[in-house]
């Protein structure tokens, strides 16, 4: 008898507990309408966040373009609050000395271009304290916010415009350049009272002292992408007339700058020389005694945001791995300890009570505030921007590590399949990141490129592997590719897939491969030279060819500096050799190829070769895809979406269903059908 009723109570419990469990899985809809935090500022008093939360067009309703972004305020009392919402773009926020009001950058009403706006914390409509004819790029306030000093473009010349109207619209290439130049303002009414200052260069940031006095400009030689890379530095100059006082001893990539609370030392994060690919090293420059000294801190990791506590304690945040932390330095003694074991690179801190708010995110959501107190183990999560994820079933992650063939030890994250069964094996999509100098957190990992929990849904794995070359694991790791582009770190992400493989979760006969950037130079070369290793491949903004990419790429130091450690005339044999075109005829994998049509950074004509070059052969399945108007990367939401529908749709084709002739080329978008409201 107590057999039989154990036999009718156990359905009935996983009964209920199946039907505690979310009812839907994630679906390239959600992920279109996934919002983030994805800036905060934290108020003088410490009692109050303003933040932008990144809101995304509704598909199908609004215009297309890229997200909207809004104010928002947070406090213990109220909780969120709306500031300015709706169909608007919020930047560069900030509070007022007082801390009384919100300052924010935005074009609103009748503004040409972006003016500066303060809305009162206690309640009212924002108001415009400052215009510029050519538009505000980036401001700061200067002691007790009377004056501001802020960056904006060169106007342009009114001869060459009008004869742009008679059609003389000619370009001279890297010649015709617009400078951005530093400005101070006194804000006295109606008509503030400007005066630029007249420094060498072009601004790419402006950071008052606390005093009011001097001021810490990021200038580069010229408006270019490679300069503002690789030859931005920092100069202390006086507020009164522009006057150089000391010049931070820096090489290469610079990072954060933050001033010490006595207006003495600066804080900078920059490269440890000029070939470091990451800017993850932390310098401290004595601005009265001129000197500047770097720190190591720790072999294996990089300095990402940074803060001071006190005139002697600088706060900053750690990555090591996959991982974050908070830790102190004391710049007297010179040492470090960890105060939070989880943190995040973006934070910004509230002297007066400690305070520190971070933008976090983890496997369970994207980007939200979180706000941590001095002496607490952890940070607390204070908004929740997409309530509605709580609806959804989400896979299960987790941290992996592997070894690549030479024994170099690595990591990566894997998300399950959603549904994941003892025994069986499952497709793999491998999902590259670029740069190659970046690197996947244990977080949030599902966006329009990401695939994510979207692919577990449908019942993939999917890996994100921090290949030698990543960030992460300081500057000796950083290096492992120079001069050996598409060797052993794209080596690595086979043996990531053979590990799993081993593990007995993966089909090696079904593993995919996708990326943007350098990932996609990474798909482009699984997908040739490593062909045998992958069922599908998926190649975004990627490279196909390294001799016609050096050519006519926007960063040609920085490549050479940070990567490839030869100019192109000085080693032909190896950029022809690693270029995924030069073993086309190996390709048996079936390629999606996707690009933005005004792409500067990796010219589109990278994924025409390679399209050309496959469809000439006629060996593979191949399929090229423009965006028109997009660069480096969608921003729009309909271009968006369309990749993240493409990319499932190929990977379901060639890893799960039959194969051969690619998919039809158009795709049900879902027009007409009834869509939830999930935001609201």
């Amino acid at each position: 008898m107590r057999t039989q009723t154990r036999c009718l109570i156990l359905p009935l419990v996983l009964a209920v507990c199946a039907a505690l469990l979310p009812a839907r899985v994630m679906t390239p809809q959600d992920v279109a309408a996934l919002r983030s935090v994805v800036s905060a500022r934290i108020s003088p008093d410490g009692r109050s966040i303003a933040y932008v939360l990144l809101v995304p067009r509704k598909l199908f309703e609004e215009d297309d373009g890229p997200a909207w972004t809004e104010l928002h305020v947070w406090d213990e009392t109220h909780g969120s609050r709306p500031f300015v919402t709706g169909q608007v773009n919020v930047s560069a926020i900030d509070w007022t000395p007082d801390g009384t009001g919100i300052s924010f950058l935005a074009r609103r009403g009748k503004d040409k271009n972006r003016s500066l706006y303060v809305i009162p914390i206690d309640g009212g409509e924002a108001r415009k304290v400052l215009k510029h004819e050519t538009g505000i790029s980036g401001y700061a306030w200067l002691g007790d916010g009377s004056r501001i000093v802020f960056r904006a473009p060169e106007p342009l010349d009114k001869e060459r415009e009008k004869l742009k109207k008679k059609g003389f619209k000619q370009e001279i290439f890297e010649e015709d350049l617009r400078y951005t130049r530093a400005w101070v303002a006194t804000l006295n009414g109606e008509k503030p009272q400007k005066r630029r200052l007249d420094l060498e260069g072009t601004v790419n940031g402006i950071y008052p002292s606390p005093d009011g006095k001097l001021l810490a400009v990021k200038l580069a030689p010229k408006p270019l992408v490679d300069h503002s890379y690789m030859y931005t530095r920092v100069h202390v100059v006086r507020v009164s007339d522009g006057g150089l006082i000391y010049k931070v001893d820096t090489r290469g990539k610079l990072g954060a700058v933050r001033w010490s609370p006595d207006s003495r030392r600066l804080a900078v994060v920059a490269g440890v020389d000029e070939h470091d690919p990451n800017a993850g090293r932390l310098f401290l420059a004595d601005v009265e005694a001129k000197t500047t000294e770097k720190f190591f801190l720790e072999d294996e990791g990089d300095v990402a945001g940074i803060a001071w506590k006190d005139d002697r304690t600088l706060l900053y945040t750690w990555d090591h791995g996959v991982e974050t932390e908070l830790r102190s330095f004391d710049v007297v003694t010179k040492k470090w300890k960890t105060v939070a074991r989880r943190a995040w690179p973006s934070m910004d801190l509230c002297r007066r009570t400690g305070r520190v708010a971070f933008l976090g995110d983890t496997p369970q959501h994207p980007r939200e505030l979180f706000v941590w107190e001095p002496g607490s183990g952890e940070a607390r999560r204070v908004t929740d921007s997409n309530p509605w994820l709580k609806e959804i079933r989400l896979a299960r992650q987790e941290v992996i590590e592997f070894q690549a063939r030479d024994g170099l030890r690595l990591q990566g994250m894997l998300i399950h399949p959603l549904d994941e069964e003892p025994g069986v094996r499952y497709p793999l999509i491998v999902v590259v990141h670029g740069g190659p100098e970046s690197h996947y957190r244990n977080g949030w990992l599902t966006s329009y490129t990401g695939l994510g929990q979207v692919a577990a849904a449908r019942g993939f794995a999917i890996f994100y592997p921090n290949y030698r070359a990543s960030t992460g694991r300081g500057v000796a790791f950083s290096k492992l590719d120079f001069g050996r582009p598409a060797m052993e770190e794209f080596d690595d992400i086979v043996d990531a897939a053979e590990s799993l493989v081993r593990t007995g979760l993966v089909d090696e006969k079904k593993v995919g491969v996708t990326g943007g950037s350098y990932g996609g130079y990474a798909t482009a070369w699984c997908s040739t030279a490593l062909t045998e290793h992958f069922a599908a491949g998926v190649m975004f903004v990627g490279i196909s060819d390294k001799i016609s990419k050096l050519g006519a790429t926007d960063i040609p130091d920085e490549v050479y500096l940070v990567h490839d450690r030869y100019r192109l005339w000085e080693n032909w044999d190896l950029f022809l050799k690693q270029s995924p075109i030069y073993h086309v005829e190996k390709a048996r994998t079936p390629l999606l190829i996707l690009h933005g049509k005004a792409d500067p950074r990796v010219p589109p004509l990278q994924s025409l070769e390679l399209y050309r070059h496959l469809k000439t052969l006629g060996k593979v399945p191949v399929r090229l895809v423009w965006y028109p108007g997009e660069g480096h990367g969608n921003r729009r939401a309909a271009a968006r979406y369309d990749y993240n529908l493409r990319a499932l749709r190929w990977f379901e084709h060639y890893l799960k269903g039959e194969g051969g002739p690619p998919p039809d080329r158009n795709l049900d978008y879902g027009f007409g059908k009834k869509k939830k409201e999930r935001n609201e």
